[in-house]
């Protein structure tokens, strides 16, 4: 896996985060680190706010206190045009794959390279949103569908060839397998994984999926009571005596997916088995 070297040891740092809709507190003094070249998957109960997490260290969310560095860079004091160069080293898919229904999944693609690559011919801006494509596991021809001729899944793929655009180091992921089915979820996983190990991304994964968790996640990270209340690989968070988390990972749905995993001890979280 290969990272730039001058990528943080944490690219992603929250400490002291506030936010709050009016008297609503939706965090407060929350607080985690990131660590380079992990994928870490983001838990927790409806209305925790994970979701307004990222958007607040993608810098779309203001919060009310606290600070927010990414790839060694301040979101939360540096004006819009001073963290233009930091966007252009991550890339996002939202919920649903959020995709413009009145452009091609190609012209999708394109968005992000016109933003912050003008200069680029059109015919070099095509083949690169073509070779993005095929990337996500889409077949090539798949650019020149519109969003309403997709699958649910081949939408969130679509959205993952757009996040990927511009060779990003960071990969923020909202629910990305929320109503796939088994197969497509186990195959968007396998796709995350395999992008990670080969472009050496950093990604954070906000998720509700236990399989995604056990299958792909280097450390899982919980919001309860208003902050990241413990964070760690599976393992440590079950030695922890938090009574939702206990919940979460040996429930019914938790043992399935513990029992899936345990069936397939050889693999290792690239993918590949033990020797």
């Amino acid at each position: 896996m290969s990272v730039r070297e001058d990528t943080p040891e944490f690219p992603v740092v929250v400490e002291g985060l506030r936010n709050a809709f009016g008297s609503h507190v939706v965090h407060e003094d929350l607080n985690l680190k990131v660590r380079r070249g992990e994928i870490i998957g983001v838990v927790g109960g409806s209305g925790t706010g994970k979701s307004v997490l990222m958007r607040a260290i993608i810098g779309l969310q203001i919060p009310s206190a606290g600070e927010i560095h990414v790839l060694g860079r301040s979101i939360t004091d540096a004006a819009p045009d001073e963290v233009i160069g930091v966007r252009s080293r991550w890339g996002v898919l939202f919920q649903g794959g959020a995709l413009f229904s009145t452009l091609t999944v190609g012209e999708n693609v394109e968005v992000p390279l016109k933003q912050f690559h003008p200069e680029l011919s059109d015919e070099l801006r095509s083949e690169i949103a073509r070779f993005k494509v095929q990337l996500s596991g889409l077949p090539e021809e798949a650019a020149d569908k519109y969003p309403s001729e997709l699958s649910g899944g081949m939408r969130k793929r679509a959205g993952l060839a757009r996040a990927l655009a511009l060779d990003p180091e960071l990969l923020f992921l909202d629910e990305p397998t929320a109503g796939l089915d088994p197969i497509g979820a186990a195959a968007f996983d396998a796709l995350t994984r395999e992008l990670k190990e080969t472009l050496g991304l950093t990604v954070f994964l906000i998720t509700h999926d236990l399989d995604t968790l056990y299958e792909i996640c280097d450390r899982v990270a919980v919001l309860a009571d208003k902050h990241v209340i413990a964070v760690g690989t599976i393992p440590e968070l079950l030695a922890t005596d938090h009574p939702w988390i206990q919940e979460y990972f040996n429930g019914p749905r938790g043992r399935s997916a513990k029992a899936a995993q345990d069936r397939n001890p050889a693999m290792d979280k690239t993918g590949q088995g033990s020797a």
